[in-house]
């Protein structure tokens, strides 16, 4: 088996204090997550609404599942009830399904909103502007049953460095703009979830405090 304890003890090596690991462990089979489990890894990361569901009724009751892809509001009702967070709220209609679906299961389920500052057109996100457009309108005050802990990107999948660094401390800087404006006395609203296996060091520079890591832990994908 692909000696995934090896290189989860290496990333975490490399990760600051203050900084968490997802473990994205969407295409990769239980045994994989099983041997990430046993050095103490519990934040995963899935990106299909079925194969979560397998993995959350296979795997240790204890593990903080992520959904980490483009959700469809079709979906939200299949996922909430076990879901510790969804990382990739893209517009205010989700977030309301979301609200929906966790209040008929009697939950409150984290939330991050994802913005789109990478130049290319295939990511999904808000823009800052209409980021600044749904939390001026307010209405997620109103929801009980999601909490907005902070903000979600995806840099450019570029080689050049300095304009991956670029794209992350505008999301730091608006992270902090979102802050002081909407969120300064909600201590939930902390995380910056930005860097994956490519970029997670320049991440951890630009004041990431979530890094969403599969390849540099579980290798190439399995099925």
């Amino acid at each position: 088996m692909y000696d995934v304890k090896s290189h989860l003890r290496e990333v975490l090596s490399q990760l600051p204090q203050g900084v968490r690991l997802v473990a994205i462990s969407k295409y990769h089979p239980n045994e994989y997550i099983e041997a990430a489990y046993a050095e103490g890894q519990r934040i995963f990361g899935e990106s299909h609404e079925q194969e979560l569901r397998q993995k959350h009724e296979q795997l240790p009751q204890d593990i903080e599942w992520h959904f980490i892809g483009h959700l469809q509001t079709n979906k939200v009702k299949y996922i909430v009830p076990y879901v510790t967070m969804i990382e990739a709220v893209d517009s205010l209609k989700l977030l309301r399904e979301i609200n929906k679906q966790s209040e008929k299961c009697g939950r409150v389920v984290k939330v991050l909103l994802e913005l789109h500052i990478a130049e290319e057109s295939t990511k999904y996100g808000l823009t800052l502007d209409a980021c600044r457009e749904l939390l001026e309108g307010g209405e997620w005050r109103d929801m009980k049953h999601v909490q907005i802990c902070g903000l979600m990107m995806m840099a450019s999948f570029v080689d050049d460095q300095e304009q991956i660094r670029r794209e992350m401390q505008t999301a730091a800087d608006f992270f902090d703009e979102v802050k002081a404006r909407y969120f300064a006395d909600d201590d939930a609203f902390c995380e910056r979830s930005w860097g994956m296996s490519d970029d997670y060091k320049i991440a951890c520079e630009t004041r990431s405090t979530m890094v969403r890591i599969g390849t540099a832990i579980f290798g190439p994908r399995v099925y």
